[in-house]
């Protein structure tokens, strides 16, 4: 029976089992029923519109790799109009299909909560154009396999990669290197989509951006206190499409620092508006202090009013924003407190069939 309010009124039950990016029926069923019988590893492929190459970089991926009882390739088809999906099952791989392009931020977390639902104890996400060489696989999951991480990053090595200009390079190296500092984690290639992501830290991600996952994920390991760690891993020579996420580098550098701004804003709020508001503030008492001068020396204090009244305003401004930056901080603890809930909620659904 339901709890009932102080009206008499049954409370209506939040269900965070409800909240998914894609129908369960939309993915095609494993063909047995899932039992924690072994260690399961899933190769995850976002695509869109990928038919000409996708068959080719699923008949390349490795079928076996030490430390693990099965493997299993999944593709998350983001609304293509082609023949995607077919191409998928074709080459013996299971399709997640999202009914609209969603972009490949939600095709992401869309195929890692299939691939967790389906029992995989390591999901690795590769490309569908086949930029990454599925031979470094056992290398990146190897970190986890040992225990020694919960997310693995493959590191391009981006300084030997003639495709990249020298433009691209230092603005590669200048995002990875706000991302260490921000997240308190060692990785090298912060934009690299080749990744090994482990069943704990699976249940613990939640991307909020519809532009790309690898910068917010990142940041979100370093927040819930997950070992990240970088491996080198081979790449392609040369681009093999021109990218659909970004037609600049500005345009590329201007949306990847709109996510961490945002990210930085959702999970550390309280730290930012206090540095913000702090300015504002320090300036104010200098010039407050500068008029208390005049006053008691009496080097014509009148003619400094104009200072005390900045002054003034100054301080009300940086007090505003210390207040903001707390009003932030509490809506941050209670999404925190959700996403305890929706991992609680993820790991019942994911439960092992008895």
């Amino acid at each position: 029976m339901s709890p009932l309010d102080e009206r008499g009124v049954p409370f209506r039950l939040l269900d965070f089992s409800t909240f998914r990016l894609f129908d369960p029926a939309s993915f095609d069923p494993p063909a047995e029923p899932y039992y924690r019988n072994g260690v399961k590893l899933t190769i995850q492929i976002p695509a869109w519109n990928e038919e000409d190459t996708l068959g080719k970089t699923i008949d390349e991926l490795p079928r076996e790799i030490p430390g693990f009882d099965q493997i299993d390739v999944q593709v998350v088809d983001d609304g293509s109009v082609d023949g995607t999906a077919d191409v998928a099952r074709s080459h013996g791989a299971r399709v997640v299909r999202l009914p609209v392009h969603r972009g490949l931020a939600v095709a992401f977390s869309a195929g890692l909560q299939a691939a967790v639902d389906q029992g995989a104890d390591v999901v690795v996400n590769t490309d569908a154009d086949g930029q990454y060489d599925p031979r470094d696989i056992p290398a990146l999951v190897s970190p986890i396999v040992e225990g020694r991480a919960q997310m693995v990053i493959g590191d391009r090595e981006i300084e030997t990669l003639a495709r990249f200009s020298t433009t691209k390079k230092i603005l590669q190296r200048l995002g990875s290197w706000v991302v260490r500092k921000l997240s308190n984690t060692s990785v090298r290639d912060a934009t690299s989509g080749f990744r090994a992501i482990s069943r704990e830290a699976a249940f613990k991600l939640h991307v909020f951006t519809r532009f790309t996952y690898t910068l917010e994920t990142i940041l979100q390991a370093g927040e819930a206190g997950l070992s990240v760690v970088s491996v080198p891993v081979r790449s392609a020579t040369e681009d093999m499409r021109p990218s659909r996420l970004f037609r600049s580098n500005l345009g590329y550098v201007w949306r990847s620092l709109e996510s961490l701004a945002r990210i930085v804003v959702l999970y550390n709020p309280l730290r930012i508006f206090i540095r913000l508001g702090a300015l504002p503030i320090v300036i104010g008492l200098a010039l407050f202090t500068r008029f208390l001068w005049f006053y008691f020396t009496g080097n014509n204090p009148a003619g400094h009013i104009q200072s005390l009244l900045l002054a003034v305003i100054l301080v009300v401004v940086g007090a505003q924003i210390w207040v903001v930056g707390i009003v932030a901080d509490l809506i941050a603890v209670n999404r925190r407190l959700l996403e305890e809930a929706v991992e609680r909620s993820r790991r019942r659904s994911a439960s092992p069939t008895e």
